[in-house]
Order: C-alpha cells, then structure tokens, then sequence
C-alpha cells in the first residue's frame, strides 16, 4: 500500500508538469488502474471542488448558528439627533400647552446579548449614556444607566424556536459530512463508468485491428484459391465484403476511443493531448453482501435517510409554531437596574436612583373565521403526508437495496464464466482459424468463431464493469468499505485547513 502511494504521487505530479508543459509534443501516453484514476476523480476533477465548497458552505452555515448561541457584544450609537418641533407640556396651574423645541441629543450603549435555549427568550446586560442639548431652553444635561441594566424579554405562547433549532441544525451539519462521502463515493461510479467505457473501447478497437487484419489475410489467401478454383466467386465476394466492413467498422471503433478518451480525460482535468492506457483489473475481491448487514450499514450513515428525520422534525417545528399562535400569545419583559440624570457627566455617576421596568403584553384572537385554525390544521395534514410519504420511500429504498444486493452477489459468478467464456473462445477461434488455412472448414465457420470471440470478450468486459459499478453504488449507499471492513471517513479538520491556507 505504500508503494501504491508513493506511485500515486508521483504519477499526480507527472500529471501536474504534462498539464503545464504540454506544448511540443502530439501527446503523451499513461497507464492507468482503476484505483488511480479514482484517486485521480477525487483529488482535482471539477465535481471534487464542487463537493468540498457545497460541504464547507454547510459548515459555515453551521458555525453561524453555533454563534447564535453564545453571548454578542454590541455597540450602538446616535451620534446626532437634531429636532425642532412642538412639544406637549403639562403646566400645574394651566393644564397642558403646547410648546416649541430646538435641540439635538446624542447617545452610546454598550450591551451584551445572550438567548436562552431552554426557555426560547433572551437576557441582556447594556450601560448607556445620553446628552441633550435643549438651545430652546439654553441647557444641557446627561442621563446615563452608569451600572449595567439588566433585562429578559420571554414569549409566553409555549413555543421555543431555539428548542426545534437546537435538533434541526446539528442534524443537518451531520448530514453535509455524509453528504460529502456520498458525494465522494458518486465521483468513483463515474469514474467507473468512464474508465470501463475505455477499456470497452479498447477492446473493441483491438478486436476491430484483429478482424480487419484477418479478413485481409483470408481475402489474398480466397483470392489465390478463386483462381485455382477451390472456392466460388460468391465466396470471394462475401470475403471482400467483410474486409469492406471490418474496415469501416476500424474507423469508427478509432473514433469511439478518442471520445471516451475525452470523457474521462475532461472529467480527471487532464490535458486533451494525454492518451490514457487503462489497465483491465485482473483481480476482483471476493465478497458475499449480507443483507441484513448492508441495510444496517444504510441505516445509520445514508443522508438520504438522515435527511427523511430532518423533515420530520421540520413537520413537527412547523405544527408547534402554529398550534402557539393559534392560542394565546404573550411576552413578558423585565429590567433592573440604575439611572442617573444631571447638568454635568461626572454628577450622573454620583448616587444614582434605582430604575425597575416590568411589562406584560398578550394576544388573544376573539375572532379571524377561522383562519389560524385553518393554517394549523393544515401544517397537520402536511405532517402526516410527509410522514406517509416518507414510509413509503423507506420501504422503496430498502427494496431497491436489497435488489443490488442480491445483483452484487451474483456478479463475482459472471465475471468467473466470463473470463472461462473468453478463453474458451479465442481457443476456438485460434483452432478454426488454423483449420481454415488448411481447408478444413469454410468461411461461415470462420466468421462464426470471429463473432465469439469479439462476442465473448465484451462480455467479460462488461462483467468486470457490471461488479465495479454494482460495488461502488453500494459503498455510496451506506458509506462503508466491504474490501476493508470499515466505515468511509474523512479528516474534516484537515479539509477546513486547506481552505483557510
């Protein structure tokens, strides 16, 4: 495994100098395996990047929620506040009157803010000072709360945003880490997909050189038999028609490489000019999936499940809210603290007066014809769609696991009578051939084991591809590596520090 990595390296920095150096040169040739180019897929193609910002982008969604948590230090200030208007006044011998007003105020506050989680309200500490200037009247003086004032505001409808906030969001950060593995795990079955599409291709080029070769071997060896007379003119004919054809059909197969080859040169952010020589894996693992254990494995770490609870308890936040305000709706707010109020600043420090706030206000809704009742018994109903509907995805995700499952454990099988199928076919095909230069058997037969061959060979193919896939859609469903025996995990840490350097 050590050497792989190092191997790894070093190809990756020789991918790195060819991507910033390839000019000259018409191309140049690498050979790669299967897990390199997965390795390959998840270090610098364009759907990686795309994966680690959607995963950093949750998390700094999930840090600001965590900062909503703690206490918030804050500043505010009115630095000028200039007024010339009419005020009410009450004269103890007249009544009220009337009265002009010139003047301009400033102030400052320092507070600190804390919401309380248990209860859903806040609490805050705040000291303030306020000047007025009165140019009606030709005075100033200072108003301050010189000892911190401390206050709560408290709703009393017995609903807590910050209890269902509290659930929702480290589920939903938990979620993007999966998220991210699972994202990961997609880049491997398109990794698949596009390598084996080149090896489909290389196979079928190889197999198209082969066939082009042979039929114009046996149409010079028909052509000198056609003039001996030991074959018919319609059995040259039809010898010069496959030559026709194994030769169109060597051109398209020439051109069906280099697409794949772009396909996945395009997805692993390689040069256009690199050709890719990928290596067939010879070997597969042998696993047998018990299901019961691989649903376990979906169970505690797919997203897709994670992301059904969220909803449901986004379903129950939204009917709480809604039950609160269809009822009774209150909130009780309450500060203590000090007060000072002189001509001169160093006076409102001195024996400062004590200063008490308590207030209660409610809502209670007489009549609204039943439109908060409506919005409540809707949110219900919505619930318990959502719940239905859920089931009925679980239920469909866990027969659809269990399909692949069951597809997974008969693939090792395939490719076993796929690779015994290939080498009984070139077998043949090398026998009949050599039975045919001597004349032991005609052109149809020849042209049959062709057809096997080419027939048994992209079965084998096809085989080790239907295993890769059936392996990586699994491991991307439940985020666990059945090679190894372990869960998939990441260094998260490692990854935000990436970000920052």
């Amino acid at each position: 495994m050590k050497f792989f990595n190092l191997r790894l390296a070093a190809l990756f920095l020789f991918i790195l100098f060819v991507n910033a150096n390839l000019k000259a040169q018409d191309e140049i040739k690498i050979k790669l395996t299967l897990e390199e180019a997965i390795d390959l897929a998840r270090q610098q193609s364009v759907e990686a990047f795309r994966v680690k910002n959607m995963y950093l982008a949750r998390y700094w969604d999930y840090r600001s929620y965590i900062a909503t948590l703690r206490p918030s230090l804050n500043l505010n200030s009115d630095l000028f506040n200039y007024r010339n208007t009419i005020n009410k006044r009450w004269d103890p011998e007249t009544g009220e009157y009337y009265a002009g007003y010139k003047g301009f105020t400033n102030d400052l506050s320092v507070s600190v803010n804390q919401t309380v989680p248990w209860t859903g309200g806040s609490i805050y500490v705040r000291s303030s000072l306020e000047r007025t200037q009165d140019l009606t009247q030709g005075v100033s003086y200072f108003a301050a709360n010189p000892i911190w004032r401390v206050g709560i505001s408290q709703p009393l409808n017995g609903y807590n945003e910050m209890y269902w906030t509290s659930k929702i969001e480290p589920m939903k950060f938990e979620k993007a880490k999966l998220q991210y593995l699972q994202g990961l795990e997609s880049l491997s079955s398109v990794t698949v997909s596009r390598f084996f599409g080149i090896v489909s291709s290389q196979i079928n080029l190889d197999i198209a050189n082969n066939s082009y070769a042979n039929a114009d071997t046996l149409y010079r060896i028909a052509k000198g038999r056609f003039e001996i007379g030991t074959i018919t003119q319609d059995e040259l004919l039809d010898l010069e028609l496959s030559l026709l054809n194994a030769k169109i059909n060597l051109s398209k197969s020439k051109m069906d490489l280099k697409r794949a080859q772009n396909e996945l040169n395009a997805y692993l952010k390689l040069d256009k000019d690199i050709v890719i020589e990928c290596v067939v894996p010879d070997k597969i693992p042998s696993l047998k999936l018990n299901f019961e254990k691989v649903y376990q494995h979906a169970l505690e770490r797919n997203p897709t499940l994670l992301d059904y609870k969220q909803s449901l308890l986004e379903q129950d936040q939204l009917v709480a809210s809604r039950k609160a305000q269809n009822g009774f709706d209150g909130t009780l707010t309450a500060n203590f603290g000090t007060i000072g109020n002189a001509e001169l600043l160093p006076d409102t420090y001195v024996d400062p007066d004590q200063s008490q706030n308590v207030s209660l206000n409610f809502e209670l809704p007489l009549v609204d014809w039943g439109r908060r009742k409506g919005r409540y018994l809707m949110a219900k109903s919505n619930r318990e769609a959502t719940r239905a509907q859920i089931e009925q995805n679980l239920v469909q995700f866990e027969q659809d696991l269990m399909v692949r499952v069951m597809e997974f454990n008969l693939q090792e099988e395939q490719v076993e009578i796929a690779m015994k199928a290939d080498s009984t076919a070139y077998l043949g095909y090398d026998i009949t051939k050599k039975r045919f230069y001597i004349d032991k058997v005609d052109v149809i037969k020849l042209n049959s084991a062709r057809a096997s061959l080419s027939s048994a060979k992209r079965s084998y193919i096809s085989a080790l591809r239907s295993y890769w896939s059936y392996y990586f859609e699994i491991r991307e469903t439940t985020l666990y590596d059945f090679v190894n025996n372990k869960s998939l995990e990441e260094d998260f840490d490692e990854l935000l520090q990436q970000q920052r350097y």
